[in-house]
């Protein structure tokens, strides 16, 4: 695999991470509220207000969230990078030195030392991307665009989050409302968790059962609070 297909899988894999968890915030915290205002009892019609807006607001929050930290990490990487570009084309002697101390905690030595150095060092952009890796710990490829990794996130968040709200536009009788929606919800937080395993590397039903016992709690907890304020206040 060529570094340009390399690059673009890398790439890849960063927006699909932002997909997978905006899906699962999305469909975690919507499905709470909607548990939450079920357990009050309310009106179909409040539900779906009171979802659509927790849907919106949360997802351009975690857009937010998700820009400004790939902006962020973004600056910071291209700012040490110019550093190191800096120091490697202005204090030559200093970076090399630094370059064979580098190899030689990683257990080159004499001879072999002496050749990789000169070898690394004649190439600039390797010499500076290995620096950044390990000397700052730094990856060579720069985070995925901040737009389009705040737009991906937001859709994902929407369209996972939407998914608890899709029956209260059908169905009529609450009762079954919330079974469907909670069935619908349920499916979702295991097709989800499963689809984390692509980053956790864990076994893909026990993260799917994982998703799906985490959501179930935070909305039951929630659909308690709800029917413990309808409670009181009746």
């Amino acid at each position: 695999m060529d570094g340009k297909v390399r690059l673009n899988h890398q790439k890849a894999g960063s927006y699909l991470k932002d997909a997978v968890y905006g899906a699962n915030d999305g469909i975690v915290t919507t499905f709470a509220v909607v548990a939450g205002v079920a357990g009050a009892s309310l009106d179909p019609v409040v539900i779906i207000l009171l979802g659509l807006a927790n849907l919106l607001a949360d997802g351009f929050s975690m857009a937010a969230s998700s820009f400004l930290a790939s902006s962020s990490e973004r600056d910071v990487f291209n700012r040490e990078r110019e550093v190191e570009r800096w120091e490697v084309a202005n204090e030559p002697a200093g970076e090399e030195s630094e370059m064979r101390g580098i190899l030689a905690e990683k257990g080159y030595a004499d001879e072999d030392l002496d050749k990789l150095t000169s070898l690394i060092i004649k190439n600039k952009k390797f010499w500076i991307d290995l620096m950044m890796k390990e000397e700052l710990g730094f990856g060579v490829v720069e985070s995925a665009r901040p737009f389009k990794a705040a737009f991906i996130t937001f859709l994902s968040f929407v369209i996972a989050g939407f998914v608890p709200l899709v029956p209260f536009f059908f169905v009529s009788s609450l009762e079954n409302i919330f079974l469907f929606s909670a069935l619908a919800s349920g499916a979702l937080f295991f097709v989800i968790g499963a689809m984390r395993t692509i980053f956790t590397r864990k076994a893909w039903h026990w993260s799917g059962l994982e998703m799906f016992f985490v959501g179930g709690l935070a909305a039951a907890i929630a659909y308690a609070v709800g029917f413990l304020i309808k409670a009181l206040i009746s």
